[in-house]
């Protein structure tokens, strides 16, 4: 059975993962708020656990991780937008740019989670990784809602 699909897939979503951490660390940088820096900082880290989950299903099965966020690539272009929010420092228009960057990390693992030609492991890896995702996504989605 060749593991290439799934070191592919995995890598896909270790780029995509270390992408929202590299934005969670600069919107904690940049947050007015001290609470919301606080709370970008420890999903920067959850994100970073990730990624460090996913490298590891990569290494089980022979491949070699992805390391770096993808700095020219899709993925990174949607964090990027963060940069522009941080201009101002207004905190509102950083979180829109957070949630905005959910929405596309969440949809990343869900159509990764509806792939049929992943081994059952790698499946389940990406799950557990999804669940963190998920539950970040709807934090922020909330967040959002409730400063709108």
């Amino acid at each position: 059975m060749t593991t290439d699909h799934d070191v592919s897939v995995l890598n896909g979503l270790i780029k995509t993962t270390l992408d929202s951490m590299k934005g969670y660390e600069d919107a904690a940088e940049d947050a007015e708020n001290t609470q919301f820096a606080t709370m970008f900082a420890d999903f920067a880290r959850d994100r970073s656990k990730v990624a460090g989950d996913l490298q590891a299903q990569v290494r089980s099965l022979g491949g070699e991780p992805e390391t770096d966020s993808s700095v020219l690539a899709a993925a990174h272009r949607t964090f990027m937008d963060l940069k522009q929010a941080f201009t101002g420092k207004d905190d509102k228009a950083i979180i829109q740019e957070v949630e905005r960057g959910e929405d596309f990390i969440k949809e990343k693992f869900e159509t990764a989670m509806k792939d049929t030609d992943l081994s059952p492991a790698t499946t389940t890896a990406i799950g557990d990784a999804y669940r963190s995702v998920k539950e970040g996504h709807d934090k922020m989605s909330a967040l959002k809602h409730s400063i709108a």
